[in-house]
């Protein structure tokens, strides 16, 4: 979903960046998103497309910011990072309120749009920050 969210937003403001979202574990790779996810994307119009992969060494010098949806993720990306890494990697609520982004998977659709609002505006002070300074 915050890919989805953060490529929206960019786009709405013609910003022209990659995007793309990971998990830190492989459970999932290659899955297509949560139907409550696409749900809520769908009810917003915003797209969504992605499938799940795992991240990769590359992918350290290949985005200029990786954003943790957690302090967990957080501190399994810094673990993974490699010393050449040029990615800036931080959470992703340090653009804003410092809050972790919950995993709404165990609830109902109402958590799915709780984190949709909260990657809006995630998506919007990030782009605030890095890209319109």
């Amino acid at each position: 979903m915050g890919e989805a969210v953060l490529k929206d937003a960019a786009k709405n403001r013609g910003l022209e960046i990659m995007v793309d979202s990971c998990g830190t574990a492989g459970y999932h790779v290659g899955e297509d998103p949560d139907q409550r996810t696409v749900a809520v994307c769908e009810k917003h119009k915003v797209r969504i497309t992605s499938k799940a992969r795992q991240i990769t060494t590359s992918d350290f010098t290949r985005f200029t910011h990786i954003l943790a949806s957690d302090e967990s993720n957080l501190q399994d990306l810094l673990r993974q990072k490699p010393d050449n890494s040029t990615a800036e990697v931080r959470l992703w609520g340090s653009y804003l309120d410092h809050k972790p982004i919950p995993d709404p998977y165990y609830g109902g659709i109402n958590g799915f749009e709780q984190v949709f609002q909260q990657c809006t505006r995630l998506s919007r002070a990030f782009l605030d920050k890095v890209f319109e300074k």
